[in-house]
This record gives C-alpha cells, structure tokens and sequence, in this order.
C-alpha cells in the first residue's frame, strides 16, 4: 500500500480509503490509485510474498473442479482434502461448469480471502489473468487441464493415450463402425481423447465414419438423445466410445432402453461408482483419482514450503480395466 500510495501521489490513508470503498474520495484520485495499484499488481488482502512465507498465511486452500457432483472430481478432491488436513489446511471447493466468468469470479474470491494456495481445472481459454498472483507468491497447481499463458505446475493425465486405448480395444475386437459421445471440443480432455480416437483408426489404416461422431454433448441428457439417435440410424454402430462419465452413464441408459446392452459393445472414459456391478460389467479408461490427487498436493505443497524450482509438469498414464461391456463382439454379418 506504501508503494501504491507513493506512485499515485498520495497519502497511505487515501490509498487505505479507495481499497476499502469507502466514501469521500474525489473520481480523479480514486482513479489514480486504482491505476498505481494495478500497475504494482497490488491486491486488496494480498499479503507481499515474503508475508504470505512467513506468518500471512489463512490455513486455507482453495479448489475449483469443473462439477463436484462429478465422480472424477468429487474422487480427486477427497484425495486433496486428506493430504490437506494432514496439514492443518482446509478446503474450500467450487465448480465451475466449463464458465470463464464464474471462474474468473471464484478466483478473484478466493484470492480475496487470502487462500494459502489454490487448485483448478480451468475453464477459461487462457490464464494469464493470474500471473500477478504468481508474482505475489500464490502456490497454484492445475489439475486434468494445462494453463494456458503462463507456466505452472499442473497434473494431467494421457487422455490421446487414453482415447487410443479405448479404440485399439474396440478395434481389436473387430468392430468397425464405432460412435464417439464427446464433450465439446475445445475442451482439452475432449480434444485429446478424440485424437486418441482418430490415431487408433489412422495406425489401421482405416477411417471413421464422420456420422458416427457426436461431440458438444455437455451434460447426460444430450448424451442420452445423441446415443438414441445413433441406435436409430439405417447403420448404426456396433459400438460405442464415451469419453466421459456422465457420456457414459447416458450410453448405459440408452442400450438399456432399447435391450442393447449385450449386443453393442461400449467403453467409457472415467471409472465411476457400480460401473463393475452394471450387466455385463462396464469397460472403462481408468484414471487414478488418488495418484493425481497424491500429486497435486505434493507440488502444491512444496511451493507452501518456498521451492522456487522451475514448474513440474505431471502426465499420468490411464489403464484399460476390462470388465465385460468393451468385449462383445459385432454382429457375424457385420
């Protein structure tokens, strides 16, 4: 506030009155100290580095997921939550649903009320927005997404890896004409499992039928009208890829409704809870919720503890759990 009050030509009391909102002040200086402070990257409640190292901290650590409803992230953000009170820090957690605004919102909240450190699975096409809060000294990890515009540490897994797996095992099984339910497709996860998708047929020597591909589907609803509708095509598929949870609970539904679920052949990305006790047991990408979970509090961590060294870039590899659903076979005359 010293520094902000010397470059805006005033007193630190002043300063002290326009942070705080608070009346009496005229627009010409209030708009000179918001530009100082901005230009400092100072922000209301944000302790200077050396504070936040010392004695500034709050035992708080804030976590923005996409959904925590979702299995994946409720799974992930229990793993923190343990690592976390093992610590002595509490948790604050939000989602985001895939809403720039409401990221860029939550942040600002959770900076705010001084978070030790902060965890997200981004929205937002780019993240630069934060680098003054890593030049303030805030500890962030990422989680299931890379930044974009700045580098920091973050926790992914192999999702072309994945989408290759769940591919190659469909493939191998002789299917040919197999659908993709995906999320939108800027998104990274849906972007990278659909590459996996394509690298499976391409290594092959084969292609896709471009009918076959739905994407864009952002919550089970859609993806149970899109299974319904393929299931209804003159040539539907023999199966299916769901490179999502919720994707894949609407596929489950769908074959269900309309007595498929032995006759077309289904793997989903992301494990989730009676996934092995559905008939015949569900086929799935599995992501080790606890590994990334163990990661993320590792790095995160280790810059509470001041480690000023160069941002880790985690790539965890997924496994195929085999389980009955992925392993039928396509009709003889298909």
């Amino acid at each position: 506030m010293r520094e902000v009050a010397a470059l805006a030509g005033v007193s630190l009391k002043t300063v002290s009155r326009v942070v705080n909102r608070e009346p009496n002040v005229s627009p010409s200086v209030r708009e000179r100290v918001e530009r100082a402070a901005a230009k400092l990257d100072y922000r209301h409640n944000l302790a200077a580095s050396n504070l936040r190292k010392a004695h500034g901290r709050t035992g708080s650590l804030g976590a923005l997921v996409q959904d925590i409803s979702n299995s994946f992230s409720s799974s992930v953000l229990r793993g923190i939550e343990n690592a976390a009170r093992d610590r002595g820090l509490a948790l604050v957690a939000a989602s985001l649903d895939e809403d720039a605004d409401r990221e860029m919102s939550l942040v600002r909240d959770l900076v705010t009320r001084r978070v030790d450190g902060l965890i997200m699975m981004p929205s937002s096409d780019r993240q630069d927005y934060l680098a003054s809060e890593l030049r303030a000294g805030l500890p962030m990890v990422f989680i299931d997404r890379p930044p974009t515009g700045i580098d920091c540490d973050y926790v992914v897994v192999d999702n072309v890896r994945g989408g290759r797996l769940a591919t190659e095992h469909l493939l191998a099984a002789g299917h040919r004409r197999i659908a993709v339910v995906a999320d939108d497709e800027h998104i990274y996860t849906a972007a990278g499992r659909r590459a996996g998708f394509a690298e499976a047929y391409a290594a092959r020597g084969l292609s896709p039928d471009p009918a076959l591909i739905v994407s864009g589907l952002r919550n089970e609803a859609a993806g149970l009208a899109a299974v319904d509708a393929l299931l209804r095509l003159a040539d539907p598929p023999t199966a299916i890829f769901a490179s999502r949870n919720t994707l894949c609970v609407a596929a489950v539904r769908a074959l269900a409704r309309c007595g498929l679920q032995r006759s077309v052949a289904l793997v989903g990305f992301d494990d989730f809870p009676l996934a092995d006790v559905i008939e015949p047991g569900l086929t799935v990408i599995g992501q080790d919720t606890s590994r990334i979970a163990e990661k993320v509090a590792e790095l995160l961590f280790a810059r509470l503890d001041g480690s000023t060294a160069r941002p880790h870039h985690v790539i965890l590899p997924p496994t195929l759990i085999v389980r009955g659903s992925g392993e039928i076979p396509p009709p003889a005359s298909r």
